[in-house]
């Protein structure tokens, strides 16, 4: 099986991150174009040896990408399009059927219920997220509550395909070592108790939250936040404010894999905890990672957690977002720590290889349905 994955950008986020580990576990042969963005991820794909295409896309609307997709598509002969975010789902269903793929495959990484990749959910979002759907075969919704909002909008059911994402539990197993090593790259005293946060640095993900509840916690707490975005200098200039800034140490953008010696999994090993204020996730991908960690998990919004089966343990407890609940949990984790820190039930239950196999079921699904009586 010869699949092409399309993908708006490639830089250090959840769903990029996701397509490089799947790919990884997929048989098959697997090529993949950016429509812009090659960032870290792409590198990280050709270390792989996976070919990464870039296809510089301007903008939304930059039609230009449309005929050069579709000559990429045409002359790699592939049998499955598997498109990842809102931009390369609406150009890479269209290239995919004008080129002669009737396997089209979607993943809706990052559909909350009110917004889409952090962007405002409008009507018109909307209305041409439903067009460009009906292109495509089936769409892979990476948790139940995605499923039931995609529903709800007006998709088939039977197009729908829940395939949650999956997480390489070996890889964020606790090692003192990196623990030892990230806190002093970064400053971090060895006796701190640090809480972190992973995700873009966007308003949805309300890392703001975290930072006016470290004024009313102890002085050897530090926040660890793990990303980049738009967001990163109002954060700065909040912490500051409040009087915390030389206590919040803004890492970056870390790989999931071990392209360094502090990527992400490194990062995790230096946490005391993992914070996730976001009132609308698709999935929750940093909580699961965290729980490979053996991280307890304070959260407001996870449906991995909320979709767990009946007795699958999950060191995650539910908050509201405000400032006052976290300096609560946050104070009681510190009393409560053992110092353990085993994978829990729900990172293993949420396993990469897991998810390959249901991928590989999606694809073979929609190489033999029934082609969609539209755009020949």
């Amino acid at each position: 099986m010869k699949v092409l994955h399309v993908i708006t950008g490639l830089g250090a986020g959840g769903a990029e991150q996701q397509l490089r580990l799947l790919v990884r576990h997929l048989p098959g042969s697997h090529d993949v174009v950016t429509l812009t963005n090659p960032g870290q991820v792409a590198e990280g794909l050709r270390q792989d040896g996976v070919r990464v295409a870039h296809l510089g896309m301007a903008g939304n609307r930059d039609a230009r990408a449309l005929p050069r997709l579709v000559r990429l598509v045409r002359d790699g002969r592939y049998d499955v399009v598997h498109t990842h975010l809102y931009r390369a789902c609406l150009y890479g269903r269209v290239a995919a059927r004008i080129a002669g793929v009737r396997a089209v495959v979607a993943t809706e990484h990052s559909l909350g219920d009110a917004q889409i990749e952090g962007r405002p959910l409008t009507s018109g979002v909307r209305a041409l997220y439903l067009a460009g759907e009906r292109l495509g075969r089936s769409t892979v919704a990476v948790s139940p509550a995605v499923a039931e909002r995609l529903r709800r909008w007006g998709v088939a059911p039977h197009r729908v395909h829940v395939v949650p994402n999956g997480v390489d539990v070996p890889r964020f197993a606790f090692d003192p070592a990196s623990r030892a090593a990230v806190r002093h790259e970064l400053g971090l005293p060895a006796d701190a108790f640090v809480l972190g946060g992973v995700g873009r640095l966007v308003a949805g993900k309300r890392f703001d939250v975290l930072i006016a509840a470290l004024r009313d916690l102890p002085g050897d707490v530090r926040l660890l936040l793990v990303g980049t975005g738009p967001q990163e200098e109002s954060l700065r200039r909040a912490a500051h404010r409040s009087g915390v800034l030389d206590r919040v140490v803004f890492a970056g953008e870390r790989p999931h894999t071990a392209a360094t010696a502090t990527d992400l999994p490194a990062l995790m090993s230096a946490m005391d905890a993992l914070a996730s204020p976001s009132v609308d996730e698709a999935f929750g991908l940093a909580v699961v990672e965290a729980q490979a960690s053996g991280l307890p998990v304070l959260y407001v919004s996870c449906p991995a957690v909320d979709d767990l089966p009946a007795g699958t343990a999950a060191d995650a407890v539910r908050v509201p977002c405000e400032p006052a609940s976290f300096v609560r949990e946050v104070r009681r984790i510190r009393e409560e720590s053992t110092g353990a820190r085993p994978p829990t039930q729900a990172a293993l239950h949420y396993s990469i290889a897991r998810s390959a196999v249901l991928h590989r079921d999606v694809y073979a699904t929609a190489m033999g349905a029934p082609t969609p009586g539209v755009m020949t």
